[in-house]
């Protein structure tokens, strides 16, 4: 009989310096349609079989009111399945559960850190534990990323200036030419 090969990760100081660049064009950063479908299919299962800890999360969420940063579950970012996502304030919120590798994880956040999403961890305990104790974590790292980003702006603003916004035309004040 043969042995099988086993997927091995590798310490991450060896790939620090050798990391590629992530190509950030098409659907899923160059991944192959193939496996970025089977990425997508798990999603899907993950959504329909998602943990007790992430169903009181995803209810939590529900019953508030974050505008344009809500949350959305299970997405899929490059070939990451992500729990939580809000993607105009670039974070994630990853429900550690038990018997997961730290290593596998720790390596998904530093990609997802070359592309701007800040992952948020939170044991899947604590949130079973106490809901609301577990929210106020999740809204200062909300409150610490929206703060971020809006610095950020504002130095892009004095750097470069403000973008000019197209102003539509009033009614009967269209160009004639």
């Amino acid at each position: 009989m043969t042995d099988r090969k086993t997927l091995q990760l590798r310490d991450p100081s060896e790939t620090a310096d050798d990391t590629p660049a992530l190509k950030k064009k098409g659907r899923g950063w160059e991944i192959s349609e193939k496996r970025l479908d089977a990425i997508h299919e798990r999603a899907r299962y993950l959504r329909r079989h998602a943990s007790p800890a992430h169903k009181a999360l995803a209810a939590r969420f529900a019953r508030e009111d974050f505008g344009k940063y809500k949350f959305t579950r299970h997405t899929v970012v490059g070939s990451a399945i992500l729990d939580f996502v809000s993607h105009p304030l670039g974070l994630a919120i990853a429900i550690d559960e038990e018997g997961q590798d730290d290593r596998v994880a720790k390596r998904r956040d530093k990609s997802l850190a070359s592309v701007g999403i800040e992952v948020f961890r939170i044991p899947a305990a604590t949130i079973l534990e106490d809901v609301e104790a577990a929210m106020q974590p999740i809204f200062a790292a909300m409150n610490a990323r929206y703060r971020d980003k809006q610095a950020a702006r504002r130095e892009h603003q004095s750097k470069y200036g403000s973008t000019p916004r197209r102003s539509r035309p009033q009614r009967g004040q269209r160009d004639r030419q």
